[in-house]
């Protein structure tokens, strides 16, 4: 499996890396919050645009966005818009959408993306080509807040995700029991050993897949996210408690 490396960070190898959410509603929560984010030990942020209550001015999230820069500076930032029906605050037209992603990825103020599977597959093809042509690195995701789908269908998705060209495929499911948890870590596991050419990222959600945030190195997943303050899908651990953890597994 080929290892991604956006700064300083590699994706793949050792400890699943860590990401912590900024949800803030306006610039002065966000940076607020960047200042508070930049202080914790987190590998990564990530910035949910679609808690911004601006954000369908494009002009206004790309003040955002560079007040974000300002305090994080090096610190890798990973831009998500997370649409209301994959458990984000909104919806906007998938016209909108390429739109933002566009102008995103030509700010050159973010080092990865996050862009959904199920969005127009030519559309998803032209952003990834467009992100790799500056050197931004590209989850594609899926968010299923409402159940785990079957193992196979589960590979599938992780499978297009990788043809169509993520650095980092991405899926999130609900367990509704502990059989859907050890469903999300088979697959997982097999994705690893059978088809991955990539590192991925797989996560049980709510309280039933907790261990899934926490058993990447073992299973194949290569990220997991934490908390500061306020969370943004449900099951995830304050960032330090987190740190803590992986760092106990990962001792041999």
């Amino acid at each position: 499996m080929n290892t991604v490396i956006v700064k300083n960070i590699v994706f793949g190898e050792g400890i699943p890396k860590v990401c912590v959410p900024m949800i803030g509603r306006n610039i002065d929560l966000l940076k607020e919050e960047a200042r508070i984010l930049k202080s914790i030990d987190a590998d990564l942020i990530e910035w949910r645009v679609d808690f911004f209550d601006e954000v369908n001015s494009i002009d206004k999230v790309g003040k955002a966005l560079s007040e974000i820069r300002k305090e994080l500076k090096n610190i890798p930032l990973l831009f998500t818009f997370r649409s209301e029906r994959e458990g984000g605050e909104c919806s906007v037209s998938g016209v909108y959408y390429y739109k933002l992603y566009d102008y995103i990825i030509k700010t050159g103020e973010v080092d990865i993306i996050d862009i959904e599977l199920f969005s127009k597959e030519i559309k998803i093809r032209e952003l990834i080509d467009k992100a790799h042509g500056v050197g931004v690195k590209v989850i594609v995701s899926n968010h299923d807040f409402d159940k785990t789908p079957p193992k196979d269908e589960i590979i599938s998705r992780l499978c297009k995700m990788q043809e169509i060209g993520a650095d980092l495929p991405k899926v999130a499911v609900m367990p509704i029991s502990s059989e859907d948890v050890l469903k999300l870590l088979e697959a997982t596991n097999s994705m690893k050993q059978k088809y991955s050419t990539r590192p991925i990222i797989a996560i049980s959600m709510g309280h039933l897949g907790v261990i899934s945030r926490l058993s990447g190195e073992l299973f194949g997943s290569c990220m997991t996210f934490g908390s500061a303050k306020d969370t943004s899908a449900p099951g995830q651990i304050e960032v330090k408690e987190l740190k803590n953890i992986l760092d106990l597994l990962h001792v041999k």
